[in-house]
């Protein structure tokens, strides 16, 4: 029976026609797991059907009425979006390379032997599980970035008094009383991933942005998966500088991001598209709103593919990091500089720039220093020069 504190826990879906492994999978994860058990693949695939909060599926290969690579065919195939992007664990005796092949072709997110150790086991489990609940909530706030803007009120939705008493028209441009943002992502190259590795890997591919995405939101913003590899974000209270530091950053973490399939390594570049109340011409109110930037952003996007892909596209042109306003610049690390200069290091232009924003950074503390214990030093001329440079 389950317990009111297994409801708590994340649910793994154990298939295996074999008693005594079902028993020792559960005997090493149900302290961390709530488990549901089935001992052949159909019966797997019926409990998928009727059970949505199952999170990740662990099956093995041979099995009676329908064996492993079946229940990853139908798994694949679903039309419902919450059982075809399951992780799926293959977990077989048999460790020869073919057979991990043909479940990785098949559409198994991981395969493990039945040797596996227990903290490697529970390791991979949770990130499984964590990746599922990054894509339920991906699911869950296509709707939300939507009905999230609808707050996002315009003061110019109401004329003033002047306005009605002259009977004058309302102005054609909407200056919106909270700045909003749009940012649309898309992964560069999309269908030659599919065409080239599979629907499959392309579809981790995308997993792998969505759980980056996940990690750089504020609890205000709103995501959606508009279509497979390309995603969009909707930031109330932020306007461009923001919204291009964002952009900047997330691009900056996927081109460090490299991933392998059969011994190639695959690298994945982004391009990605900003619209904003304050610098973009609005007509729009509500959700109109987000909708007339969004479309905004994605005619940015097609501007950055046509220029080779791998660029951040505004209003203004193609966003470089040199070119925006130094608070929405990354922060320097003066623990970094500190570390530099112990060791030696040669003073060239780079260091010489993250040298004055560590002086605009210290000035506050500088002037503080000097006012409790005078030394003659001045920040107020340190300050000045590292602004004039």
């Amino acid at each position: 029976m389950t317990t009111e504190a297994d409801q708590n826990l994340p649910r793994v879906l154990i298939i295996d026609d074999s008693r005594m492994v079902r028993a020792s999978i559960i005997r090493h994860i149900r302290d961390r797991f709530d488990v549901r058990e089935e001992a052949d693949g159909e019966a797997g695939w019926q409990t998928l059907l009727v059970d949505p909060t199952i999170q990740v599926v662990i099956t093995d290969i041979g099995m009676p009425r329908l064996d492993g690579y079946g229940v990853l065919d139908r798994i694949r195939s679903s039309r419902l979006s919450r059982i075809s992007t399951l992780p799926v664990v293959v977990i077989s005796g048999d460790d020869e390379p073919e057979v991990r092949a043909r479940a990785k072709n098949a559409g198994a997110t991981d395969f493990i032997s039945k040797s596996i150790g227990n903290v490697e086991l529970l390791a991979r489990l949770e990130a499984l599980t964590q990746l599922a609940q990054t894509q339920l909530a991906l699911e869950k706030s296509r709707a939300a970035a939507l009905a999230n803007a609808s707050n996002v009120e315009s003061a110019a939705a109401q004329p003033s008094a002047d306005s009605a008493a002259s009977g004058a028209s309302p102005v054609p441009f909407l200056r919106p009383a909270v700045e909003l943002a749009v940012v649309v992502i898309e992964i560069d190259q999309f269908e030659r991933l599919v065409s080239r590795y599979g629907a499959h890997v392309a579809q981790l591919i995308n997993r792998k942005l969505s759980m980056i995405l996940a990690t750089k939101l504020r609890k205000e913003d709103s995501v959606a998966e508009l279509q497979q590899g390309r995603f969009a974000v909707v930031s109330p209270k932020t306007n461009i500088n923001g919204a291009s530091a964002f952009a900047l950053r997330l691009r900056h973490a996927i081109e460090h991001v490299v991933m392998t399939y059969r011994e190639e390594r695959i690298r994945i570049q982004i391009t990605i598209g900003i619209a904003s109340t304050d610098t973009d011409r609005v007509t729009e109110q509500g959700p109109a709103l987000v909708n007339q930037l969004m479309d905004l952003a994605i005619q940015r996007i097609a501007l950055g593919r046509a220029s080779g892909g791998n660029r951040v596209v505004s209003e203004g042109g193609e966003v470089l990091p040199e070119l925006m306003d130094r608070p929405a610049r990354a922060p320097v690390s003066i623990d970094q500089l500190l570390l530099q200069v112990k060791s030696g290091v040669a003073v060239d232009e780079k260091f010489r720039q993250q040298l004055q924003e560590a002086i605009r950074t210290l000035a506050p503390l500088l002037e503080l220093v000097e006012s409790e214990i005078p030394s003659g030093l001045s920040p107020v001329s340190l300050a000045r020069a590292a602004h004039a440079g």
